[in-house]
């Protein structure tokens, strides 16, 4: 009998746990016969804000348009730029391409795959409006030195938070730092939904009541629009199942913490690991880690029933949409995607999966 596969993710056993109260959740959403922008989004966004004790959370449909709302708010002109980081998953730079914005790379610390400070300055200009951060893999950027720089230029910083519910910098939350929080409740995510699902974290009453109407049609009252508006808003259903969720969201956390830390102290060396830093409190979102023949290994793991990702596979700049910016080198961030592995961890794995991965994994060569 061949040995039991372990999965890189399994959302079913994942969400196991909270089935019966999806059950319930959802026959109070049939009976209460109010589908749209109910009191589910509206708990839920309230709920959410009391987690990272801000006032204002606007629930949108997912996470690009999180990110292509928070720019819209801004107003800024058709070619401003938006520095953000050449290492991310690309709805990063789809967003700043959607709003007629120019996305300006900035090349990612080797160690940290996050945007380098260092080499933030460098790439302002004149047309510079914001900073777009991406808080890669379950880790936050360093937030201080993009923050003074932010203020010092009259920046806007916007932050990418789908990979990073629940993780800090220097004990604070991400999505907390810059003018807008953006989060994706894709059902992978720590705090994942069963669907598409995002949300808006602002620090303004004003952002706030314009970020409800460039969701709705650019409508706060029904059939009264004062701006021009999109259909992005927070399914009902999927704020009712993220309620049943986050109460667990640092329980989840914590046990994603846990499988990490087997690898930590358990992988050898021939494997690049996740640095550790007392500032960064990590939540693995991703665990991942880097080898120069990362193709073979995911061969090997794959053939002795170990699932894997690639967190991924092909830089930004170098995707056939960006065809524009094809001729452009990021060497750094070519390394990373050309590296990098995923390994299983997750809400639906136990510790003893883990160390079978790390026993089959460490015998690599």
């Amino acid at each position: 009998m061949s040995p039991m596969r372990i999965p890189y993710e399994n959302l079913k056993a994942l969400n196991k746990p909270f089935e019966e109260a999806f059950k319930l959740k959802f026959n109070d959403f049939l009976n209460s016969g109010w589908y749209i922008l109910g009191n589910e989004v509206a708990q839920f966004e309230k709920e959410f804000s009391n987690y990272h004790d801000e006032n204002y959370v606007v629930g949108v449909a997912n996470g690009l348009d999180a990110l292509i709302l928070s720019l819209k708010c801004c107003n800024f002109k058709k070619g401003d730029e938006v520095i953000v980081p050449s290492n991310t998953y690309i709805a990063s730079i789809l967003s700043i391409l959607q709003c007629d914005l120019v996305p300006i790379f900035v090349e990612p610390n080797v160690e940290t795959y996050n945007i380098d400070p260092k080499k933030i300055e460098d790439a302002i200009t004149s047309k510079t409006v914001a900073i777009m951060v991406v808080h890669l893999y379950g880790q936050c950027c360093e937030m201080e030195p993009i923050v003074n720089i932010a203020n010092q230029n009259k920046l806007k910083v916007v932050e990418d938070c789908a990979q990073a519910h629940g993780a800090k910098y220097k004990g604070k939350l991400a999505g907390t730092f810059g003018e807008y929080g953006c989060f994706s409740f894709y059902p992978t995510k720590n705090l994942g939904a069963l669907g598409d699902a995002g949300a808006i974290i602002c620090k303004t009453e004003e952002d706030y009541i314009k970020l409800r109407q460039l969701r709705n049609y650019g409508s706060e009252k029904k059939y009264h629009n004062g701006i021009i508006g999109y259909n992005s808003r927070l399914d009902e259903v999927q704020a009712s199942f993220l309620r049943v969720k986050l109460p667990y969201l640092n329980e989840i956390n914590n046990h994603k913490k846990t499988l990490a830390s087997i690898y930590q102290s358990n992988l050898n060396e021939n494997f690049i690991k996740p640095i550790i830093d007392n500032d960064f409190d990590n939540v693995y979102h991703i665990y991942n880690i880097r080898h120069k023949e990362r193709d073979r290994l995911k061969a090997y793991l794959s053939a002795n029933n170990i699932d894997t990702e690639i967190h991924y596979p092909v830089a930004p700049h170098k995707q056939q949409a960006l065809y524009q910016l094809n001729n452009l080198s990021y060497p750094i961030s070519e390394e990373i995607h050309a590296t990098t592995l995923s390994l299983p961890c997750s809400f639906a794995h136990t510790e003893n999966d883990i160390r079978k991965v790390v026993e089959i994994i460490n015998q690599f060569n």
